[in-house]
């Protein structure tokens, strides 16, 4: 799976850190940036992470930050995304299996390391379940389209 990645300045060192597990995992990560844990504006990062998955570029994707509240909704500006801010194990796996979730948010001031790994490996087994699930997906794609939330 191609996976790419973003963090502020917030979330630098747990974006490295998930660097390394999602290579251990058998994954290729595409990191988006930040560089350092200089001060940066988040929204141009989180909305290349949110570009690359909707446009097929990668398969999923990760945007970090303080809360991730903030890396969140800049992600889901992005036309196809469903960021989803997962800091515990139960919000990634219903994300995923509720949501069809292609993007994952976490706050590094939050979640420790251990427990991102355990989020981000849960949420990217995790499979969408479908079915009533799907006609939710679908009305979320309809707001998107202007359609006020009505699928069909």
């Amino acid at each position: 799976m191609r996976i790419a990645i973003g963090a502020d300045h917030a979330g630098y060192d747990l974006k490295q850190h998930l660097l390394a597990t999602i290579s251990d995992l058998g994954h290729e990560a595409i990191d988006m940036g930040t560089d350092s844990t200089e001060s940066v504006d988040y929204p141009p990062i989180m909305a290349a992470v949110g570009q690359a998955v909707a446009s097929g570029d990668a398969d999923r994707g990760i945007v970090l930050g303080g809360s991730g509240q903030g890396e969140q909704i800049a992600a889901n500006k992005v036309r196809g995304v469903r960021a989803a801010l997962c800091n515990d194990l139960y919000t990634a796996r219903m994300s995923r299996e509720h949501n069809d979730a292609n993007v994952l948010a976490m706050g590094a001031r939050i979640v420790a390391p251990g427990l991102a790994d355990e989020i981000l490996q849960l949420w990217l087994t995790t499979p969408f379940e479908g079915g009533r699930h799907e006609r939710r997906v679908d009305g979320i794609h309809a707001i998107e389209n202007g359609n006020g939330g009505t699928a069909g």
